[in-house]
């Protein structure tokens, strides 16, 4: 597999499971991650974050949100 096809893949598990743990939509979800630099956190940080478990990797996305204007 890819390089970037990898990165994918991790972006949607990152996604899905954000929208998972507040019963959200993957579209609400990967919006607001969009909106609050989740989604470029993870496009910068993909070489370290998918070392993490994945409950991690959403921690971190919550941190990152809320230190860019999201309420979740």
């Amino acid at each position: 597999m890819s390089e970037l096809k990898k990165k994918i893949n991790y972006t949607v598990v990152c996604i899905n499971e954000f929208a998972n743990k507040f019963h959200i939509t993957s579209k609400e979800a990967f919006m607001y991650l969009y909106d609050h630099a989740g989604i470029e956190f993870i496009k910068e940080n993909y070489d370290i974050e998918h070392t993490l478990s994945i409950d991690d990797a959403v921690e971190d996305l919550v941190i990152v949100c809320r230190n860019n204007g999201g309420s979740y």
